[in-house]
């Protein structure tokens, strides 16, 4: 390593402890027991197998989203309405399940693909109209992600549409009815006991696929000249406005296979409700920002991530807000992404000058 990379690592380091520090103070100082917050956060995530299985189910979703924002990012797309794009896969996938007579795990298949697809079409709105009326892909994602909001909250108020059946004159909540078992994505092992959903075993292939993709073909290598310099990469033979497409598709797509997870694994109720994305989208994008758009660093920081969701929960047990946890992953995300904004790890040392090359000793 170079004295840049250690400064760098060392510099990353403090920063993470003084977040940590910074979040134990504000616990003492809202009236809560920094110890007993730790307690009910490891409870809650890793204190038994139950526990563990609630936070690898928030891993999968968190990871899909994480892993196709890589890919946008890598090729400098920024697509930060992720939260919309989980809504309307799950939205499109809960459709699906609920109106399509599949049989057996066909329904599953169906209900995945469809939320893929529509994930990356809502996401490629934002392209086309880049495309046709130059509107800045960063406003428009964000702003459809509030469109997505409004439609998930008609279509599960309305009867013709996703509104749960009644039962007799009873007033149902704005939800949809649970998605068939057929549509569901099975697990390894029982709750109680550890359980794996199959949305991690997809994530995890993804994102081994997408690491491998982005790093070895050539594909991968026009994104990223793409993202370190559009005119260069134009100039080289790339076409810089199919590829921003794809690349914005892929965000979008994974993000609606996450609302499909979210629906069809027991990390939900199974149903399709106004709040399902719960900031999965949001914590997705976080999640990119602290693994600097490597899809294989993403994965040890979704699990941090899923770890601070499954014990989020237990804090309200300590008397503690549990949207200090919020304040806890603002935090981390800044202490991991300042210092590379202030020490390159591949800069020269301040103190190095410029090198010269020596000149050639002559014999006398």
């Amino acid at each position: 390593m170079s004295k840049a990379q250690i400064r760098l690592t060392l510099v990353t380091a403090a920063s993470v402890l003084v977040a940590l520090a910074l979040s134990l103070a504000l616990i003492s100082w809202t009236g809560g027991s920094a110890r007993d917050s730790v307690d009910a956060l490891y409870t809650g995530s890793m204190g038994s197998k139950a526990a563990w299985s609630t936070t690898l189910l928030y891993v999968a979703p968190l990871l899909l989203v994480a892993i196709g924002s890589c890919v946008s990012m890598r090729g400098g797309v920024f697509n930060i309405g992720q939260e919309g794009q989980v809504l309307i896969g799950a939205l499109v996938g809960t459709w699906v399940a609920l109106r399509l007579a599949l049989p057996g795990v066909s329904l599953m298949i169906a209900t995945l693909v469809a939320a893929t697809v529509a994930g990356a079409l809502w996401a490629g709105l934002s392209s086309l109209m880049y495309r046709l009326r130059g509107v800045n892909i960063v406003v428009s994602t964000l702003l459809m992600t509030f469109i997505a909001i409004q439609v998930v909250g008609f279509a599960v108020s309305k009867d013709w549409w996703l509104q749960a059946s009644r039962v007799g004159d009873s007033v149902v909540e704005s939800q949809s009815n649970q998605v068939p078992l057929d549509a569901r994505v099975n697990s390894i092992g029982q709750y109680p006991n550890l359980q794996i959903n199959g949305g991690l075993i997809i994530a995890l292939l993804l994102a081994v696929g997408i690491a491998i993709l982005v790093s070895r073909s050539r594909w991968g290598l026009q994104l990223k000249m793409m993202g370190l310099s559009p005119i260069a990469a134009k100039h080289a033979g790339v076409k810089t406005g199919r590829l921003s497409a794809v690349a914005l598709a892929v965000s979008g797509a994974t993000a609606g296979l996450a609302g499909a997870i979210l629906v069809a694994s027991p990390v939900s109720t199974n149903r399709l409700q106004p709040g399902t994305s719960n900031g999965i989208g949001w914590d997705g994008l976080l999640i990119v920002l602290v693994a600097r758009s490597n899809p294989l660093v993403a994965i040890p920081v979704a699990l941090l991530f899923g770890v601070l969701r499954a014990g989020g929960g237990f804090l309200a047990s300590t008397g503690v807000p549990s949207s200090l946890v919020d304040v806890m992953k603002a935090l981390l995300v800044l202490a991991f992404v300042v210092p590379p904004a202030l020490i390159p790890a591949d800069a020269e040392s301040p103190q190095a000058g410029p090198t010269r090359p020596r000149r050639a000793l002559r014999h006398p």
